[in-house]
């Protein structure tokens, strides 16, 4: 990758790589509960390691590595692209939005030309040029959202609002944890939240989906979320479940040293944002994996990490999938991780 489309950003310690440096680590306390975590976004975030953060869209070293599993996976499931007929203008709406994002983030690289009603965008990392009318259908060479995704890591999913409620009414996931888009589009923000442990009886869906309601046009707000993944698998979609499943079970019965190279914790960075045009909330969630073995090399973040997990109560790591997996990550973390229990 050329100097003009290097994504890295060297901002952490001076003895650690860009993955841990820019990690994303979602833990502020020894003990973990879901709650709406939302905070403005567009500001950098210290960590013990370095820092995340600074725009709503992430680009790093794995760009073009990840957009190519996105087209392998479209490629095999276009499922996973949805878009109710409704949701045409919000889809237009989201890639410019998306674009303009993606210039700011950096601009040696992307660029959003204007000439009269003819826009013009460029992503000189992948060698593409593509000129458009908003909401003219034919001057793009397939639906809007589908063509943004091959130039951002983020999952998109478009939230419609109406009767009081906001609706998953549009999307392009294929780096789903444990979900389908094709299951949830065309419910509402509660149906699709339904499985959640906890979150019901305590309030946290309602008062998220009314916050959001709230926000006003081009307000962008961000929040973490996690779980564990085996291997670098960014796609533990319902759908693929046959692919990832079994691989709980098998690093739960293989060799405890293996477990710190393969047992990542898996962030997501997820953005909300108000669209200006068509009103609709766009949720974007950025997926970012990192073994044990590399959090190990920050001392506070291994302990935390430790702590989380072992505190964590039963229906929320089921909920997680992590029931398999935990106990490994434990016992890797005391042994390994220089971690005491």
């Amino acid at each position: 990758m050329s100097a003009a489309v290097d994504f890295a950003v060297h901002d952490g310690g001076a003895d650690l790589p860009d993955r841990i440096a820019r990690f994303p680590f979602p833990f502020l306390r020894d003990t973990y509960r879901y709650s709406t975590n939302v905070e403005p976004a567009g500001s950098a975030v210290d960590t013990a390691a370095g820092r995340w953060g600074e725009h709503p869209v992430d680009l790093d070293a794995h760009y073009r590595d990840d957009l190519a599993e996105r087209e392998r996976i479209l490629a095999e499931d276009p499922t996973r692209f949805q878009a109710l007929p409704h949701m045409d203008v919000a889809q237009w709406d989201a890639m410019v939005t998306l674009m303009r994002m993606l210039v700011d983030a950096d601009p040696r690289t992307f660029s959003l030309d204007r000439d009269g009603a003819i826009l013009c965008f460029t992503n000189r990392a992948l060698d593409v040029e593509q000129a458009f009318v908003f909401g003219e259908r034919s001057t793009l060479p397939e639906p809007p959202l589908r063509f943004i995704g091959r130039h951002i890591q983020e999952d998109i999913v478009l939230l419609d609002q109406r009767d009081g409620a906001l609706w998953g009414d549009a999307g392009l996931v294929t780096f789903a944890a444990d979900w389908s888009l094709r299951f949830d589009v065309g419910m509402s923000f509660l149906q699709i939240h339904g499985p959640v442990p906890r979150v019901h009886t305590e309030g946290v869906i309602p008062r998220a989906q009314q916050f959001l309601m709230g926000l006003q046009p081009g307000q962008c707000y961000r929040r973490t979320n996690w779980s564990l993944s085996v291997d670098r698998r960014l796609d533990q979609s319902t759908e693929a479940y046959p692919q990832w499943g079994r691989d709980r079970r098998l690093l739960a019965e293989g060799p405890l040293e293996e477990v710190g190279r393969r047992l990542n914790l898996r962030v997501e960075v997820q953005h909300l944002v108000r669209l200006g045009v068509s009103g609709t909330i766009m949720f974007l969630i950025r997926t970012h994996l990192l073994p044990f073995e590399d959090i190990a090399r920050v001392p506070e973040w291994s302990d935390r990490l430790y702590r989380v997990l072992d505190e964590l109560p039963a229906d929320m790591a089921d909920y997680k999938g992590i029931t398999r997996t935990r106990e490994p990550g434990l016992r890797w973390l005391r042994t390994f991780g220089g971690v005491r229990a």
